[in-house]
C-alpha cells in the first residue's frame, strides 16, 4: 500500500477518534450534571421538609403560648372577681390595691421647708432617684435617657395627717377645701388644687432627665423633698402631654404674689458658704459653691413662706419661759389645709425675723423686708438633719454625664 493511500485511510480514523472522545466527554458531563441535580434536589427536599417541620413546630408553640396567655388572663380575671366578691356590694369601694415604692428620691431639699410648690420653677433643683434593684432591674431604664423629661408618681409621705387613711371615711375628716397660696389663704376645693392633703395622698410631677446610671436616675427642676417614695415614672410625650389651648382659672395665673423683688447676699455669706462646702462637697449634687449659691438664689426667688408667715409674721413665735422664741410650729394649720409647710423662723435680739432654708444638709438664714427684698445672711451645717444621714448621690458620680 502506497504512502498516500495510508494517509487517506488514517485521516477518517483520526476524525472518528475525536468524535468518540467528544461523545464520551459529553456523556460524562451529562452524567455529572444529572448526579449534581439529583443531589441538589435531594438536599432541597430535605431542607424544605425541615423548614416545614420547624414552621409547624413554631406554629404549635405560638398556639400554645396564646392558649397559655388566654388561660392566664382568665385566671387573673377570676382571681380579681373572687377578691372583689369577698366584700359586700355596699363595701366595694373599700377594695384596695397594694402598691409599694419602686425607688426613693435623694433630693437637695432636706425638708419640706423651701421645696418648690410646683415643678421646674427651680431649674437647678437636683435629685437622684435610686431604684430598688430587687423590684426594678437596671434594664428597665434602658431608653429613658433619650427623653428630655419624665413624669413621676409619688407619695406625700410627710403629710401630718396620714393616719386618716386608716380611719373610716366618716371619722377621717378630710377637708373638702384647702387654703391656696395664690389666693392669700382663700379656700378652694381640694380637687381644684395640687394640695398634698388628699383622700389618696399621691403626687404627680414632671422633671428633666439629666442622666441614667445603673439603677439611678438624675433629675433636675424637681419639687420633691428628700426621702420621697416613688411609685412609678413615665416618659413625657409633648405631642399628647402638652395640651394646646388648655384653660386654667385666673387665680392660678397670678404669679406676682409668690415672687420676690430681689435676692442678695451679705458680705459674710461667701466665707460661711466656703466653710460648709469643705464639709459637704463630697455629699453634694453640685459642682462648686457658686453653683450652690445659684440654687439658693433660684429657690428664694419665690416667697417660700407660708400664708400665715406672710400675713401675720410676728404671730408665729410663741414666747418661751426665758423670753426666747421657739421654732415656728403654727404652720401646722396651713399644712393641714394643703399649703406646703413654711420654713423655720426665729426672731433676732433686734426684733428682726430670721427665716431658714435647709438645702443639702446646710442651713441658710435670710431676711425678707416688706417690699419683698431677700438678703441671705449666712449658712452653717444643719442640726435638723443628722450629719450621718447625709450620705447620698453626689456630683462626682454624675459629672461625666451631666449636660
Amino acid at each position: 500500500m502506497s504512502r498516500e493511500t495510508q494517509t487517506l485511510i488514517a485521516k477518517p480514523m483520526a476524525s472518528s477518534g475525536y468524535s468518540i472522545l467528544a461523545l464520551a466527554l459529553a456523556a460524562m458531563f451529562s452524567a455529572s450534571s444529572a448526579i449534581s441535580f439529583y443531589i441538589w434536589k435531594k438536599r432541597w427536599v430535605e431542607s424544605d421538609s425541615k423548614v416545614k417541620e420547624l414552621q409547624k413546630s413554631l406554629n404549635s408553640a405560638l398556639e400554645k403560648c396564646v392558649a397559655e396567655r388566654q388561660g392566664r388572663i382568665r385566671a387573673q380575671q377570676a382571681l380579681r372577681k373572687a377578691v372583689v366578691a369577698q366584700g359586700k356590694p355596699e363595701n366595694l369601694e373599700k377594695t384596695s390595691y397594694p402598691l409599694a415604692p419602686i425607688g426613693i428620691i435623694r433630693s437637695c431639699f432636706s425638708t419640706r421647708n423651701g421645696t418648690p410648690r410646683q415643678p421646674l420653677l427651680v431649674p437647678l433643683a437636683r435629685a437622684c432617684l435610686v431604684f430598688d434593684s430587687a423590684r426594678v432591674p437596671p434594664a428597665s431604664l434602658e431608653g429613658l435617657e433619650e427623653y428630655s423629661h419624665c413624669w413621676i408618681i409619688y407619695v406625700f409621705h410627710l403629710n401630718t395627717d396620714l393616719e386618716k387613711l386608716w380611719k373610716h371615711p366618716s371619722k377621717s375628716k378630710f377637708k373638702a377645701k384647702v387654703r391656696v397660696p395664690r389666693l392669700k389663704g382663700g379656700r378652694m376645693g381640694v380637687f381644684a388644687t395640687r394640695s398634698p392633703h388628699r383622700p389618696c395622698p399621691i403626687g404627680l410631677t414632671v422633671a428633666k432627665v439629666e442622666a441614667v446610671q445603673g439603677n439611678m436616675l438624675l433629675l433636675s427642676g424637681v419639687d420633691l423633698v428628700d426621702g420621697t417614695p416613688v411609685l412609678d415614672i413615665k416618659p413625657y410625650l409633648p405631642y399628647c402631654d402638652s395640651i394646646e389651648g388648655a384653660v386654667i382659672p385666673s387665680w392660678v395665673m397670678v404669679e406676682s404674689t409668690l415672687s420676690v423683688a430681689s435676692v442678695s447676699f451679705s458680705d459674710d455669706f461667701p466665707s460661711s458658704l466656703l466653710d460648709c462646702w469643705k464639709a459637704m462637697e463630697k455629699k453634694s449634687l453640685y459642682s462648686s459653691p457658686d453653683e450652690l449659691k445659684s440654687l439658693v438664689k433660684q429657690v428664694l426667688s419665690w416667697d417660700i413662706r407660708s400664708v400665715s408667715q406672710r400675713n401675720r409674721p410676728h404671730e408665729n413665735f410663741p414666747k418661751t419661759g426665758n423670753g426666747d422664741t421657739s421654732e415656728n410650729t403654727s404652720d401646722l394649720d396651713d399644712s393641714q389645709d394643703g399649703e406646703a409647710s413654711g420654713n423655720g423662723s426665729e426672731v433676732s435680739a433686734s426684733g428682726e425675723i430670721i427665716y431658714h432654708l435647709i438645702l443639702g444638709g446646710m442651713d441658710f438664714s435670710y431676711q425678707i423686708d416688706c417690699s419683698g427684698n431677700v438678703i441671705v445672711e449666712k449658712v452653717h451645717l444643719s442640726s435638723v438633719i443628722p450629719f450621718g444621714n447625709q450620705k447620698r448621690c453626689n456630683y462626682l458620680m454624675w459629672k461625666d454625664k451631666i449636660k
